[in-house]
């Protein structure tokens, strides 16, 4: 009689062992490793049916009953998936959201919530979270959710940008174009940043003002058209071609070519 099968943390036996059938081996050899999630759910109940699910599908699972200690977790452990409801105690869940992506926590995040307007689901989404599931919810809808976050690739963080001959380099913050080292200020090395990673795209002035400076709101002052000016001034003066241009009307674009 062949032994009850020992199933490691993450891999399925069956895939490792030779007394499997050859059918079964090739068919667990396909299943994903085990996904490791993050449940921060003040409701226990909820919490409950929820964990009790994921494991029944031989995830592993995580629980915080409030913002704060799910914050602790996000940013201290490395999860596939985090669930997090909108309403907790100590920190909401859109500013644990916010908190874990501000602390480069690039875990998929689903939020599962009571608080189902259009409103709500925008705000969510806008802190950071990539999915939005209103309860009550069906769990099979739920796991499904949470199996394609799963799946997305890692994401990579590029650390330098290049626009043809001008390069930047994020982690030093240093700039150069054709060779030549480029001194900015904070927010024109802000501005270039967002201009070389949208590079070839219309960028308008109300973007800037919130990418850049934080304003949600027109500040009426030429801010945007200054930082502009001195930043052409620095990158294009001097060389053959320029690489940021206006787009009357519509905003600014950093591209190698007309």
């Amino acid at each position: 009689m062949a032994p009850t099968p020992w199933r490691p943390h993450g891999r399925n036996i069956e895939c490792l062992y030779s007394w499997a059938p050859v059918a079964r081996r090739r068919k667990a050899c396909k299943t994903r490793s085990n996904v490791k999630i993050l449940i921060v759910e003040d409701d226990k109940q909820i919490a409950d049916y929820v964990a009790k699910g994921l494991r029944e599908k031989g995830h592993v699972v995580d629980r915080a009953d409030n913002g704060r200690d799910g914050l602790y977790l996000a940013t201290g452990e490395r999860y596939d998936v985090m669930i997090v409801d909108r309403m907790l105690p100590h920190m909401d869940g859109l500013s644990l959201v916010k908190a874990a992506r501000a602390a480069a926590v690039k875990t998929p995040a689903l939020f599962l919530t009571t608080m189902g307007g259009v409103d709500d689901r925008v705000a969510g989404l806008e802190a950071g979270a990539d999915d939005y599931l209103v309860k009550p919810f069906v769990f099979a809808e739920l796991l499904a959710r949470v199996s394609a976050l799963a799946r997305r690739p890692p994401i990579v963080e590029t650390t330098q940008l290049r626009v043809g001959d001008l390069e930047i380099d994020l982690l030093s913050r240093v700039v150069v174009r054709d060779g030549k080292r480029l001194d900015l200020l904070a927010q024109e090395f802000k501005i270039l940043e967002y201009l070389m990673r949208h590079a070839g795209e219309v960028v308008t002035r109300t973007m800037l003002l919130e990418k850049v400076w934080d304003f949600h709101f027109d500040p009426k002052t030429n801010i945007v058209e200054t930082h502009i000016s001195r930043l052409r001034g620095k990158i294009d003066k001097g060389f053959d071609r320029p690489l940021l241009h206006t787009i009357r009307g519509a905003g600014y674009v950093i591209r190698a070519q007309e």
